[in-house]
């Protein structure tokens, strides 16, 4: 393959009866098609909510990180992203390997990573490269441990700010190093890695993207256990017999309808390559809308520079912005689940006039018929005596964002069969 490109969904094209026009998502995929089992959505180098390295970079550094596969194979390649890098990216040497916990690697699964057979590769500016297929056979729920080096100074790193992972780093090239007792280094974001993906072993169904904000990306959940919704949801998929992979495409503060230089770009900006582009998904979940109306109202009651631009968003400029994901994914082949928004009183984010938007937008959700399923987290998890505000069992302490039981129950509300 040519390492510097990257393919898009390879799930079968096979027509759909009812609109000739649109490619019918298959129940399995072949065995040999790739399939990303794990992925994340990529942001701008920024100060982010907290400390990073990603405006900073790397030299002479050794980067370890640690991911869950939400899908199996007998093969893996890693995709690597210098999207919003400002120089060209030099990796001088990369390996994959299964995690045995914190820092440590499995020495028997130790793989170099390749691209076109090198193993010093350039990653262009704006561009991804998925490394060359290696043999490594993996089942659903395992972690995997990508490591790289690089010699020369990256330049500031495209990176995903809120992983609620621990990513690794040492000084020199410390790739082969199995305790992992050189790193000694920590950060709570990913860096250059924007995918896992598959091939081999049995036949699978179409994997799944959630295409969300904070509640998606997990905020609040207990880091390094992997306690998001989107975990939560392939755990109970596997647990039911139906594995599928889940793909984690939320972004803390992410808005519909506006970009952002800390909250990433505006999700119907970034769909093509968050949902997209993925390899061998079937069904796109929808989970936005509370940053949008959000936001408009915390300028006057909490304003902070990580909310700017603070536009102020109508209800039927979301409802646009959804129809606007509806109608791209439909037309390549995807089914569409959306999430109704949950409450957040008595948070910053609410006032008369949000509230108002709010049920504007569930109300749209549930009762247009545009998508081709609900799932009306909303009614799941608000309080049984004021349905403005979470159940308090679920609840972070910010009435914005949930904790492990209110993300589980998010997971619980969700109709497999609705799935696809």
């Amino acid at each position: 393959m040519d390492g510097h490109k990257i393919a898009g969904r390879s799930a079968g094209s096979v027509v759909d009866a009812a609109d000739p026009g649109r490619a019918a998502v298959p129940d399995a995929m072949s065995a040999d098609a790739w399939a990303a089992a794990w992925s994340t959505s990529l942001q701008r180098p920024s100060t982010g909510f907290d400390p990073n390295w990603s405006e900073q970079g790397f030299t002479n550094q050794t980067l370890r990180q640690v991911v869950r596969l939400t899908a199996g194979g007998d093969r893996l390649r890693v995709r690597l992203s210098n999207v919003f890098g400002r120089t060209p990216l030099t990796v001088t040497r990369a390996t994959v390997a299964a995690s045995d916990g914190g820092t440590a690697i499995r020495a028997d699964t130790f793989r170099s990573l390749t691209v076109d057979g090198e193993i010093t590769f350039t990653i262009p500016v704006g561009a991804e490269v998925a490394s060359d297929p290696v043999a490594f056979r993996s089942t659903p729920l395992d972690s995997i441990a990508v490591t790289m080096y690089s010699a020369a100074s990256t330049g500031p790193a495209t990176y995903h700010a809120q992983a609620l992972a621990t990513s690794f780093r040492a000084t020199g090239d410390q790739c082969g190093d199995a305790s992992g007792a050189v790193f000694g280094e920590t950060s709570r974001s990913w860096y250059y890695l924007s995918g896992v993906d598959v091939a081999g072993g049995p036949a699978r169904s179409p994997g799944i993207v959630v295409l969300g904000d904070s509640l998606t990306d997990g905020s609040f959940s207990t880091p390094d256990v992997n306690r998001r919704f989107p975990d939560m949801l392939a755990e109970r998929l596997a647990a039911a017999g139906r594995p599928r992979a889940v793909l984690n495409h939320g972004i803390g503060g992410n808005r519909l309808t506006v970009d952002s230089a800390w909250l990433g770009d505006k999700a119907i900006s970034r769909f093509h390559r968050d949902v997209l582009s993925q390899p061998g998904i079937g069904t796109v979940i929808v989970l936005l809308g509370i940053n949008d109306i959000g936001i408009s109202e915390a300028v006057d009651t909490a304003p902070l520079p990580t909310f700017e631009p603070y536009t102020v968003v109508s209800a039927d400029d979301v409802i646009a912005a959804h129809r606007n994901l509806i109608r791209e994914a439909r037309y390549t082949g995807l089914r569409v689940v959306g999430a109704t928004v949950l409450p957040a009183k008595p948070s910053p984010f609410v006032t008369a006039r949000s509230e108002a938007k709010r049920a504007a937008i569930n109300a749209w959700i549930r009762d247009s018929g545009e998508y081709d399923a609900v799932a009306d987290l909303d009614a799941a998890l608000r309080s049984p005596t004021d349905p403005q505000r979470l159940h308090s069992a679920y609840d972070s302490g910010d009435h914005l964002h949930l904790n492990d039981q209110g993300y589980r129950a998010m997971a619980e509300a969700i109709d497999l069969d609705a799935l696809g």
